[in-house]
């Protein structure tokens, strides 16, 4: 059967299964179940005739949904929860790659764009930082403690706070994705400017390597969680504002799940990245490689679990299908 005519044939229904998703408190369980039954038997029949095209490709996120909404009230073992961080965050991130790609280039040039900014006026991150805290560093770096700010409280305080505060804002970079994605773009692009002036600024007053050893001690796994929240705002902007073959409104709630899971994702990336903060930063007589271990395993965990790991089980996916 030609891939046209599979579609004129069925579109209607999945029309209809759209509906179900969309109004599934007001349809009965057996309806969904048959549905389902039915969409994932079109979804086989497109897996077989058509594995490249975009038909199959919404047949599986309808199905996924459908599947979702019929099994959300199900009571899940310890499993799940292993199978949650070891198999779904992975494929979603898969899935998310391209969004996840244009948050870290964004955040990227904004970053460059403080850094070149604060070299050319070095009075920049005043603008960014604020007088009161470029003073208080300043005062830090006259006394010889520049890297002071990171022992100012105790360090369970300061990690429970640092913690709740990271949470709290991808969950602000996230919402801003209801705004589309310009939102969260606009959000990325601040806190990157931040950075880049925050680290030029270290480097003209002669301590960019300590101030290096120090932020991205913690910053490694805090500013990547940064970013994959600017992808989940991005997924769920895109789902509102390029619905594609979706209804709106269903593309828009097919993008708040998938982004609500990436901001899950990222949680325990801030605690951790929040212990090491309130902990060890304040450590600077560790010395260089202590430190540098300590940022190394950030970035190997980062290059597994949100790049390899991706990859590796949609491979593996595909070698069951096959």
């Amino acid at each position: 059967m030609k891939e046209v005519t599979f579609i004129r044939q069925n579109i209607e229904k999945w029309r209809e299964v759209e509906g179900i998703v969309e109004s599934s408190m007001n349809v009965a369980p057996d309806r969904q179940a048959d549905a389902y039954i039915d969409l994932t038997s079109d979804l086989a029949f497109a897996q077989t005739h058509y594995p490249r095209s975009r038909i199959t490709l919404y047949l599986n996120n309808l199905a996924s949904s459908l599947h979702n909404m019929i099994y959300r009230n199900k009571r899940e073992s310890l499993s799940r929860l292993v199978t949650f961080w070891t198999q779904e965050i992975p494929q979603t991130m898969y899935e998310s790659r391209r969004t996840l790609l244009a948050s870290f280039v964004i955040f990227a040039i904004s970053t460059l764009i403080g850094i070149v900014s604060q070299l050319g006026d070095d009075s920049f991150c005043r603008l960014i930082l604020g007088d009161e805290y470029v003073d208080m560093t300043l005062r830090n770096i006259a006394n010889g403690e520049p890297m002071a700010v990171y022992n100012m409280d105790g360090e369970t305080m300061m990690f429970l706070g640092i913690t709740f505060n990271n949470v709290k804002v991808s969950f602000v970079v996230f919402v801003m994705g209801v705004l589309t994605s310009l939102g969260t773009g606009f959000f990325l692009f601040q806190n990157g400017v931040m950075l880049g002036s925050f680290q030029a600024f270290f480097f003209q007053q002669g301590i960019g390597f300590e101030s290096m050893l120090a932020v991205w001690l913690h910053g490694t796994l805090e500013i990547w969680a940064v970013i994959v929240s600017g992808a989940a705002g991005i997924t769920l902007g895109n789902g509102w504002l390029m619905p594609g073959t979706y209804g709106r409104l269903t593309s828009f709630m097919m993008g708040a799940r998938r982004g609500l899971k990436i901001i899950v994702g990222t949680v325990p990336i801030f605690i951790t990245a929040g212990f090491i903060e309130g902990f060890a930063t304040r450590h600077t007589e560790w010395g260089t490689w202590p430190r540098l271990t300590i940022i190394g395993f950030s970035v190997l965990f980062i290059i597994y679990y949100y790049m390899y790991l991706p990859y590796h089980r949609r491979n593996a996916t595909n070698r069951r299908k096959d």
